[in-house]
């Protein structure tokens, strides 16, 4: 198996005492969208950060292709395209000059029929090449940091919060490019509140509360309504709730009785329960295999996403400790 893209090995980062960043342990492979979900001052902007090298980590290393973004921060950076939440471009320059400055900064000389075609690959209308940026919108401007990215040949992509302050239909369209770069065998790091594009569009998910990587899942594993619990379950202990859905993802708020439905329906369309089993302990080690535990189906205690078969009124679950 190939090295990863992005690495974070044990990084950890700390602010006047304060621990930002919690011995990580994170990696992104070619061809992989990562989301990276957690409440604000979770450290997902500390993360990005870290792996541009605009911070120097307290332990641990951020590597970027195998190279140790400290020691080699040029050449790291010339690996990586960063989308920050607040996109800027020169005002008073046009979208395919904007492209042309950027791509020269990364040592790109590129002709104006290559910068053309990147900027049509991602998305931006021919029009808008030549007017000027300030006139842009913000999914314009993102566009035009995708077509940097795919001049530059960028083995890894950042974003922060990518998604934010985009209407749905732009929102769709930029998951769409995230897409389409991750098939081109790029590594993308994602930090965002957006389940549903998470949902959307990512490979998998990992939960950031406190600067400690509390869970990661692939995305594919599970529904939107599931993986909106399992967060709230990390975020909020205690007080997140169950849901309840059957595999044909229709989906009802607890609690529901399993007699309301027909006894037809329940042996057409076995249920599964997201709950939680027992509070967190965030001093449990994470390594080796998770232990089971077998508890109550109506259990709603703990932060855990616990999966259980219910075909009746009563059954047990098998949880395992996150």
């Amino acid at each position: 198996m190939s090295a990863p893209i992005l690495h974070a090995r044990g990084l950890t980062k700390r602010f006047d005492g304060a621990t930002a960043v919690d011995a990580l342990d994170l990696t992104v492979n070619a061809g992989e969208v990562y989301a990276l979900l957690g409440p604000n001052g979770a450290g997902k902007t500390t993360t990005i950060n870290l792996f541009l090298g605009f911070l120097v980590p307290d332990a641990g290393a951020a590597l970027v292709d195998g190279l140790d973004v400290q020691a080699e921060p040029l050449e790291t950076k010339h690996r990586l395209a960063y989308l920050p939440e607040q996109v800027a471009r020169y005002p008073s320059l046009s979208g395919i000059e904007n492209l042309r400055y950027f791509a020269a900064l990364a040592g790109h000389d590129l002709s104006d029929a290559d910068l053309a075609g990147f900027l049509d690959q991602a998305g931006l209308q021919r029009e808008a090449h030549s007017r000027r940026a300030g006139t842009y919108s913000k999914g314009m401007r993102q566009k035009v940091g995708i077509a940097l990215a795919l001049a530059k040949g960028a083995k890894a992509l950042l974003l922060d919060e990518p998604t934010s302050g985009l209407d749905p239909s732009a929102s769709a369209e930029f998951s769409g490019l995230v897409r389409q770069l991750a098939n081109s065998g790029a590594a993308v790091l994602m930090a965002t509140h957006d389940l549903f594009r998470v949902k959307d569009t990512a490979t998998r998910v990992g939960v950031l509360v406190a600067g400690r990587l509390r869970e990661e899942v692939a995305s594919a594993a599970l529904p939107t309504t599931a993986l909106e619990a399992l967060y709230l379950g990390h975020v909020h202990g205690a007080k997140a709730p169950c849901v309840l859905f059957s595999l044909r993802l229709s989906w009802w708020p607890l609690p529901p009785s399993p007699r309301r439905a027909s006894s037809k329906a329940r042996s057409a369309t076995p249920a599964v329960r997201l709950c939680r089993a027992r509070p967190f302990n965030s001093t449990t080690p994470r390594s080796g295999p998770p232990p089971t535990e077998t508890v109550s189906t109506r259990s709603t205690r703990s932060p855990l996403a616990t999966s259980c078969s219910s075909s009746g009124s009563s059954g047990s679950c098998l949880s395992s400790r996150w």
